[in-house]
C-alpha cells in the first residue's frame, strides 16, 4: 500500500489520517500530542522529532518545517523528490524559484483563455494532488489552521469577553445576553453539540441525525458539506468559530484526493459530498483515526455533489464575515482550492447558455426529480459563489484572468435568470400567447416555449401582485414547479432584482398555506402525481406525492427564509414562521422533514433528532436577534452588472443587444 506519512514524535493516541476508498489509497498520518487551551484542543508537535516519508513520487512536494512547529507542502515541478526547507517563526523564506513557480501555478484560468499551467499541474502518477496547507501568514499557527475564535467567549455570568481582552488588550468589550433562553433552546443546543463529530480531538463537524434509537443510520452519522451550513451558522453566530474552521480546512484536503467511479476520476475541484471519522486498528493493539470521505461513488444513483463545493465558498465567506478572520482565506491552499472550484463551473463546455449544466439529484434534492439541466437552486448557488469569490480571491497576475472570467459570468448570469426564469401573472400571460418555430435573431420565444406547457394548476394559482422564479429552463422546456431554496437563495444572494425579491416573499405570503401550511417550507409546489411521479421519478417509493423532495416540508429551510426576509424588512414572515415551528419541533423530536400537503404528519422515512433541523431553527432564532450579523450574510443588489455588458453584439452589427432592450424592466 502506498502511504506518505507526517509522523511527529508522541505516546498519545488515536493518530490521524485520511482514509481514501480506493485500489491505491493515499494515508496522511499526524501523530501528536493535544493541549488544551481557551478555544479548546489545538494541535502541538514535537519540533525537534519530525520525519517526511515518500515511499512513492507524486508531483514532487516541497515540504517545509520550522522552528514554530509548522508544515506545509509547496509543489515543485522541476523534481518528483520531496525535500526539507528551513524557515524562521514569523515568514515563510522560500527560494526564488520555487515561489515563483507557486505562483505560476496558481495562476487562475479564464473561460476562452488558454493557461495550461493551473489546469495540468495537479495529476501525475495517477495521484490527485495539490498543496494542502500552505500558509502565507504572519503569525505562528499550527497546520491545520487552529486558532482562537475572534468573536469572544462565554464566561460564567453569562455574557461574552472578546478574548482579545483576556490576553491583556484595553478595553473589555462585554455584552450581556438579551434574554434567557427557552427550553427549546437550551434542548437545540444541547442536541447540536452532541451532534459535534471529533477528530484527533477537535471538532470537525456534525453528524446529519443523531437519533439514538436508529440502528441503521446509513449515512445519516456522517459530516454532509450542505448539512453542516446551518450548524456552521449558529456555531459561528454564538461566537464558536474553530470547529467551522476545522471543517473548512478538512473539506479542503479532502477536495484534493483521488475520486473513481468505474475507472474514471471527475475534476479536480469536486468537494465530497460527505465524510466519516473511522477508528482503524494498527498494530500493537493501537487505533488510528482516518477521514473516509464520499465524492458520490457511494451515494444513491452515484451523483456528484455539485452543490458540495459552491456550499464550502458560502460558508468560506461567511466565516471571515462573522469573524474577522480573513487571513484564512489568503491563504495560499485556501486560494487554490477556490480556484480548482471555480476552474470546474467556468470551463468551456457545449451550453449555449451562462447557467450551470448538470445532472437530477446533484443539490439538495439528490434524488431523481426531474431536476436535471439548469436547476434555479445550483444557479442561485453558482451566483452566490461567483460573488464571493470575487470577494476573497486575492487579486494578482495570476488571478486577474480569473477575476475577469468571474466578472463576465456574473453579468451573464445574473441577466440570463433575470429574464428568463422570472414569472408572474403578465408573464404567464405573454407565455400564453407566444408564437412558436420563430427562427430568428429577433425572437421573441427564444426556447421555443409552447403555451400548452403552462400547467393548469398555475393558471389559478399565481397571485396578482407576487411572481417567483422557475425550478428550471431549457429548449422547449419550463419547469413551473416553485422550489422554494432555490428562490430563497436568489433573494439572499439578489440574483433577483429588488422588485422580483419583494414579489417572491409576496407570493410565499398569498400562497403561505400552499408553501408552509402546518410547518415551514415546502420544498418545492406542487408534488408530482400520478403519471408524472411515474414518468419522472421511476416511481421513487421514497418521493411519493407530498413526501421527501416530493412536495414534502423541511424545517431547515427556516434559516434561508429567515435571512430573506431580514433582507427584504420583512420580519414579520419570518417570525411567523419560526413560531410556528416552534410549536411541534421539539414535541416531534426534531424530523427531518414532514408529509402531507399542508406538512401534518412526521414524514414516513424522516429521521428524528436531524441536526440541520436543530440547526435550522437555533440559526433563525439568533439571527432575528441579531439583524446586524444577519446583514454580513447576504448580498446587495450589484448595480455594476447590469451596465457591464460582454456579449459584444453591440460591435458586431450583427444584432442589437437583448440586455439593453430589457435593462429598463429588469433594473428597478
Amino acid at each position: 500500500m502506498n502511504t506518505i506519512s507526517i509522523i511527529g514524535n508522541s505516546t498519545m493516541k488515536p493518530s490521524c489520517r485520511f482514509l481514501i476508498s480506493t485500489k491505491n489509497p493515499v494515508f496522511f498520518k499526524r501523530h501528536h500530542s493535544l493541549t488544551s487551551n481557551l478555544s479548546g484542543n489545538q494541535f502541538n508537535f514535537d519540533k525537534t522529532k519530525q520525519l517526511l516519508t515518500c515511499p512513492f513520487r507524486i508531483l514532487g512536494f516541497k515540504t517545509i518545517f520550522n522552528e514554530s512547529r509548522k508544515s506545509f507542502c509547496v509543489p515543485n515541478i522541476s523534481s518528483g523528490q520531496s525535500r526539507l526547507i528551513a524557515r524562521d517563526s514569523r515568514a515563510v523564506s522560500v527560494v526564488a524559484s520555487v515561489a515563483s513557480q507557486f505562483r505560476e501555478l496558481s495562476t487562475s484560468v479564464e473561460t476562452r483563455v488558454n493557461d495550461k499551467n493551473f489546469e495540468r499541474i495537479f495529476v501525475q502518477n495517477g495521484i490527485s494532488v495539490k498543496p494542502l496547507v500552505v500558509e502565507r501568514i504572519d503569525k505562528d499557527e499550527n497546520v491545520l489552521g487552529d486558532e482562537e475564535s475572534r468573536l469572544g467567549v462565554l464566561v460564567d455570568d453569562g455574557e461574552s469577553v472578546n478574548r482579545d481582552d483576556l490576553d491583556g488588550g484595553q478595553g473589555v468589550e462585554i455584552v450581556s445576553t438579551k434574554r434567557e433562553e427557552s427550553d427549546i433552546e437550551k434542548e437545540a443546543w444541547k442536541l447540536l453539540n452532541d451532534a459535534v463529530v471529533m477528530y484527533c480531538g477537535s471538532p470537525v463537524g456534525t453528524v446529519a441525525a443523531n437519533d439514538p434509537g436508529d440502528k441503521m443510520p446509513l449515512n445519516y452519522d456522517q459530516v454532509f458539506v450542505r448539512d453542516f451550513v446551518p450548524s456552521a451558522l449558529a456555531f459561528l453566530l454564538r461566537g464558536e468559530g474553530e470547529i467551522v474552521k476545522n471543517f473548512l480546512l478538512h473539506a479542503l484536503q479532502l477536495q484534493s484526493w483521488e475520486k473513481t467511479v468505474d475507472c474514471y476520476s471527475p475534476g479536480q475541484g469536486l468537494m465530497p459530498a460527505s465524510f466519516k471519522v473511522r477508528t482503524v486498528p494498527l498494530d500493537d493493539n493501537k487505533l488510528e483515526e482516518v477521514l473516509d470521505p464520499d465524492f458520490g461513488e457511494s451515494a444513491i444513483g452515484r451523483v456528484a455533489p455539485v452543490d458540495s463545493g459552491l456550499w464550502w465558498i458560502i460558508l468560506l465567506r461567511a466565516y471571515g464575515k462573522l469573524t474577522g478572520d480573513y487571513a484564512l482565506q489568503e491563504r495560499v491552499d485556501v486560494q487554490t482550492g477556490i480556484k480548482l472550484i471555480l476552474n470546474l463551473c467556468l470551463a468551456d463546455g457545449f451550453d449555449m447558455f451562462p447557467s450551470l449544466l448538470v445532472t437530477d439529484g446533484s443539490c439538495m434534492i439528490d434524488r431523481r426529480m426531474g431536476i436535471h439541466g439548469h436547476p434555479l437552486e445550483i444557479q442561485a448557488l453558482f451566483y452566490s459563489v461567483l460573488r464571493s469569490s470575487r470577494e476573497m480571491l486575492v487579486v494578482n497576475d495570476g488571478s486577474k484572468n480569473l477575476v475577469r472570467a468571474i466578472n463576465n459570468r456574473l453579468s451573464a448570469l445574473s441577466f440570463h435568470i433575470r429574464e428568463y426564469y422570472w414569472v408572474d401573472l403578465r408573464k404567464i400571460n405573454e407565455i400564453y400567447r407566444y408564437k412558436t418555430e420563430e427562427y430568428s435573431t429577433e425572437a421573441t420565444n427564444k426556447f421555443n416555449i409552447y403555451p400548452e406547457q403552462i400547467p393548469s394548476w398555475l393558471m389559478d394559482w399565481i397571485p396578482e401582485e407576487g411572481g417567483y422564479l422557475i425550478g428550471n429552463l431549457q429548449p422547449a422546456h419550463m419547469d413551473f414547479r416553485f422550489f422554494t431554496l432555490g428562490n430563497l437563495w436568489s433573494v439572499v444572494s439578489s440574483l433577483g432584482t429588488p422588485k422580483q425579491n419583494e414579489a417572491i416573499l409576496n407570493l410565499i405570503e398569498s400562497k403561505w398555506d400552499d408553501l408552509v401550511g402546518n410547518m415551514p417550507l415546502k420544498i418545492c409546489y406542487p408534488a408530482l402525481e400520478s403519471e408524472d411521479w411515474r414518468i419522472i421519478t421511476g416511481s421513487d417509493p421514497k418521493n411519493t406525492p407530498w413526501s421527501y423532495h416530493n412536495g414534502g416540508s423541511w424545517p431547515t429551510l427556516l434559516w434561508q427564509f429567515t435571512l430573506a426576509c431580514m433582507k427584504m424588512d420583512r420580519m414579520e414572515l419570518a417570525q411567523k414562521a419560526i413560531a410556528l415551528a416552534e410549536k411541534r419541533l421539539q414535541a416531534d423530536h426534531w424530523p427531518e422533514y414532514y408529509d402531507t400537503r399542508s406538512g401534518k404528519f412526521i414524514g414516513k422515512q424522516s429521521r428524528l433528532y436531524q441536526t440541520w433541523t436543530v440547526a435550522g431553527f437555533l440559526t433563525s432564532k439568533v439571527l432575528l436577534e441579531n439583524p446586524e450579523k444577519a446583514s454580513l450574510l447576504f448580498w446587495d443588489e450589484d448595480y455594476d452588472l447590469l451596465e457591464f455588458c460582454v456579449c459584444g453584439l453591440n460591435t458586431s452589427g450583427r444584432k442589437r443587444c437583448s440586455r439593453v432592450a430589457a435593462r429598463s424592466q429588469i433594473l428597478v
